[in-house]
């Protein structure tokens, strides 16, 4: 794992908590994929809220002189992706991170732990 790498991990993780992202999770992939070393998924609670927190994460970052190298397009915003090359992000709208379910399709990937680094938030199952 780059220093750099998990830095721009906690960065993400730090910004997608500010906003109030739910169920933050970091999968350390880099031993499965020639994609990028990590995902950080978490979800918001509406699509305004999904919005909400990608602004957060790219301003956050940007404010750091870190810029996304993509950023999808959608038209619903059910799914937005950051793409930092080394690290991704996927923010979902509850719905859309169940029916993807990245953390199922990505099982074998090492879970990161943030305890400690975010802020003590119980995760919201009633979605």
């Amino acid at each position: 794992m780059t220093e750099s790498a998990y830095r721009r991990v906690l960065l993400v993780a730090e910004a997608a908590d500010k906003k109030k992202a739910l169920d933050i999770t970091v999968l350390h992939v880099r031993e499965h994929t020639i994609v990028c070393d990590y995902f950080v998924i978490c979800h918001g609670r509406s699509l305004t809220h999904v919005d909400s927190i990608a602004e957060g994460v790219e301003e956050y970052l940007e404010e750091r002189d870190m810029h996304p190298l993509r950023r999808s397009q959608p038209t619903d915003a059910k799914w937005i992706v950051l793409d930092y090359g080394d690290v991704v992000a996927h923010i979902f709208t509850v719905e859309a991170r169940g029916y993807y379910d990245l953390e199922g399709l990505w099982a074998h990937a090492e879970t990161v732990d943030l305890s400690g680094l975010l802020a003590e938030a119980p995760v919201d199952d009633a979605e």
